[in-house]
């Protein structure tokens, strides 16, 4: 299958960095211990599993024209490695800004991953039938207003781009410290900004719906100590069992047509005209 060009760099005087962020984002990187912690646990934890469930679902609605996808800000790779055991016949490729982790990325889901950013990506116009990008804008060191255009540029006229983004700024919580999230977002301004790069066909659903009671207790009535913790953790397996379980029930019935106006997370879907 033809592999995504990767377009040439730009002539520059000197070295430079890859991308420099606004002064109020410089050094908000995401704490190594917690790039360890989402390694360990992406692949089993239900909220990541539920995750790459809701993003294949999207994608098979989706229905992307052959061609490659692009993972922008992967990670440490575990939708890229869910994906390879879903879609073995479809080309990946996934970018990630941390060096260390674009390594562990590819070691780990078998795809190629380059470092870059959401703000350059270091491919040309028109390069993916579908571009999937999970609660990357949300990140401090993040510009949407840059990376929304570049995600548009390298899909192909037609392609389908897949956004995950966590929902409703009163949700915030110690989770997003750690993770150098400074944003969440609404259904309607993820629809504005995905209409003023462009987009069309512009979809959006939240998820995560019948367990937000529970995230509305943990995140508000907990102690202090526990809302300075990452939700990112290693569960009794009968606890990750239930989770899962709720997620797949809340799955079911969207599939029967009932809808959810509130959720944890805010998922997108859209084409480049």
């Amino acid at each position: 299958m033809k592999r995504p060009r990767i377009a040439p760099p730009p002539p520059a005087p000197g070295p430079r960095r890859l991308f420099s962020p606004p002064a109020a984002c410089q050094n908000r990187r995401v704490e190594p211990a917690q790039y360890q912690l989402m390694d360990a646990a992406e692949d089993g934890m239900w909220w990541y599993r539920a995750l790459h469930a809701e993003v294949l679902d999207a994608l098979a609605a989706g229905q992307p024209g052959p061609g490659p996808l692009l993972d922008a800000g992967c990670g440490t790779g575990g939708f890229l490695a869910r994906l390879r055991r879903a879609r073995p016949d479809l080309a990946a490729v996934g970018v990630e800004y941390h060096l260390p982790t674009a390594m562990r990325a590819a070691a780990k889901s078998g795809h190629p991953v380059l470092r870059g950013t959401v703000h350059a990506l270091p491919f040309a116009e028109g390069s993916f039938a579908a571009v999937v990008s999970l609660d990357v804008l949300c990140h401090a060191a993040v510009d949407p207003a840059r990376a929304l255009p570049e995600l548009r540029r390298v899909l192909r006229p037609g392609g389908l781009l897949v956004l995950n983004l966590p929902a409703f700024d009163w949700l915030r919580s110690g989770h997003d410290l750690r993770v150098q999230n400074a944003r969440r977002f609404t259904a309607r301004r993820v629809a504005g900004l995905l209409a003023a790069v462009g987009l069309a066909g512009v979809r959006l659903r939240y998820w995560n719906s019948l367990l937000l009671p529970l995230m509305v207790a943990r995140r508000k009535l907990a102690p202090r100590a526990a809302l300075a913790q990452s939700d990112v953790a290693a569960y009794p397996a009968w606890l990750d069992r239930g989770l899962y379980a709720v997620t797949r029930l809340e799955r079911r019935l969207r599939m029967l047509g009932i809808p959810f106006p509130a959720g944890g997370s805010v998922l997108a879907t859209a084409r480049r005209p």
